[in-house]
């Protein structure tokens, strides 16, 4: 019952296995954005100022410093120089010489594309050209440029400005789209070319904020899952576990119900399911237990009296017995107790079957006390007159009129007053008596014999149980009469109370009062 009190209760919402995953998520999310935030600041950091395009006069100074270093040595170590001279400047660009030296300002290959364009500028240009050189030379430079630029679509770009005269490009910022290009000459010959490339930011600091975006975002998702799902994932093996272990049979089996989210309300509803039909398995076990108790019970009730009949029939169809009259008269007497004593077993038995069935149709009256207490002193009265037994009765205000079925309330306050002067000794009393408890009107048999024993009470009311034998007296009966009185009690959805001590015992039936 608490397991479904729990279950039914409503479920806070941080609570909910959806609203974790969903906080799972967004952690996952926030994670990698602060990671990668983390990244980019610390690449600033080390980067000094943000990239951007550089200014004209720096492709002027690095082409001097690489023309001047040509001159000096024409097998210089391109990528070295230049990784030594300008690795830490923030301002991209590319170096591409005549003789196919290329190198980028970090000392890495020069993309394909800025490498064609630089070439394209080489190849409109003389080798010879520089600004000592004839006017034909600075003609022809010029007539380049201006093929180059409109190959490329204007003058409009900014210009090559270097010793063979300037030169235009138009600089949009692609992907092999260079700016201020500025020549390098060694001994007047134009030797190569020195382009600044447009790199933005994104460009420089992508490839590293994708790795670590993707690093993080895997960190974050293996971190959640191991957080938020994990437990849920072990609740469910363990689940399974129990559901597996009652297939195979075992009903004690239970699942983790800990936890206030759907898993635990699913594992608790799984308990409390496997509860029930634990439950009903002990039951359907004691009822083939009482079963076959009962079996064995009515089995030993019907043997009894038909041995004792077959016995003397046997006996008085001996050939050659000599009996008299008398004797052969006590014999049939004996045969007629015990016929009779077996059709009262073999009707309590079907009573009780109906009546615990649903069989029998209980009619629904107002019913007076006084005449059911006639009917039953009446019936007492001789037995009690015999053992010495005094019978008495009272009807309290209140309790005149009962509701129920007359013939079946009378029954079961005879078999308990038939009972109640059978255990009281010579000289004692038996009272039936009634009293008004809220809507109850409430029967009494009261006797004052020797009691039964508080260990015999929870079983009076068992089928073939003897009272006899709870009492300490020889067993008469079939051990029926109580179990008849319980049934006719509970069909008219009422209650037996019984209290017993040394100086008595109490049998109080509880029924609905009739109207008033």
């Amino acid at each position: 019952m608490a397991a479904q009190n729990q279950t039914a209760t409503p479920r806070r919402w941080f609570r909910s296995l959806y609203w974790r995953m969903a906080f799972g998520l967004a952690l996952t999310v926030a994670l990698t954005i602060a990671v990668q935030t983390a990244v980019v600041f610390y690449l600033l950091s080390r980067a000094g100022p943000p990239a951007g395009p550089a200014p004209p006069g720096f492709t002027r100074l690095v082409a001097g410093d690489l023309s001047r270093a040509l001159t000096a040595d024409p097998k210089l170590d391109l990528a070295g120089f230049v990784q030594a001279e300008y690795g830490d400047r923030v301002f991209p660009f590319v170096v591409v010489l005549r003789d196919g030296r290329a190198t980028n300002h970090d000392g890495t290959g020069v993309p394909e594309p800025a490498l064609r364009q630089a070439r394209r500028i080489l190849d409109t240009l003389p080798a010879g050209s520089s600004d000592s050189g004839s006017g034909s030379i600075r003609r022809r430079s010029a007539r380049g440029a201006d093929r180059i630029n409109r190959d490329r679509g204007g003058p409009e770009g900014p210009g090559i400005q270097g010793r063979g005269g300037p030169f235009r490009g138009r600089g949009r910022g692609g992907p092999g789209d260079l700016r201020w290009p500025a020549l390098i000459h060694v001994d007047g010959n134009v030797a190569g070319v020195v382009l600044a490339t447009p790199q933005t930011l994104a460009g420089r600091l992508g490839p590293t904020l994708a790795a670590t975006g993707t690093l993080a975002l895997i960190f974050a998702t293996v971190l959640t899952s191991v957080a938020v799902l994990g437990p849920v994932r072990r609740r469910l093996a363990d689940l399974e576990r129990a559901a597996k272990a009652v297939e195979s049979g075992d009903l004690s089996a239970r699942a983790r119900n800990d936890g206030a989210d759907e898993v635990a309300g699913l594992a608790r509803a799984f308990n409390s399911m496997t509860s029930r039909l634990d439950e009903r398995a002990q039951e359907l076990a004691n009822h083939e237990r009482a079963r076959r108790l009962l079996l064995a019970d009515v089995s030993h009730e019907l043997s009894t009296p038909l041995t004792s009949m077959r016995g003397y029939l046997e006996t008085l169809a001996m050939p050659g017995t000599n009996t008299d009259q008398a004797t052969r008269d006590r014999y049939l007497q004996i045969v007629s107790d015990e016929t009779r004593r077996l059709e009262a077993i073999v009707g309590d038995l079907l009573d009780l079957a109906r009546l615990e069935a649903g069989g029998t149709t209980i009619d629904r009256d107002d019913v007076a006390v006084e005449a059911i207490f006639g009917a039953v002193e009446a019936r007492q009265l001789r037995v009690a007159a015999a053992k010495g037994v005094a019978l008495r009765s009272s009807i309290e205000p209140g309790s005149e009129i009962l509701r129920g079925d007359a013939r079946r309330i009378e029954q079961s306050l005879h078999n308990l007053a038939a009972n109640a002067v059978r255990h009281t000794p010579t000289g004692g009393s038996v009272t039936v008596a009634s009293r008004r408890a809220g809507g109850d009107v409430v029967l009494l048999v009261r006797d004052t014999g020797a009691g039964i024993a508080p260990e015999h009470l929870p079983r009076l009311f068992d089928r073939f149980y003897k009272v006899e034998a709870a009492r300490g007296t020889s067993a008469q009966g079939s051990g029926l009469g109580l179990s008849i009185v319980k049934a006719i009690v509970d069909s008219h959805g009422g209650t037996v109370n019984v209290i017993s001590s040394s100086s008595g015992t109490t049998f109080e039936l509880h029924l609905p009062a009739g109207d008033e």
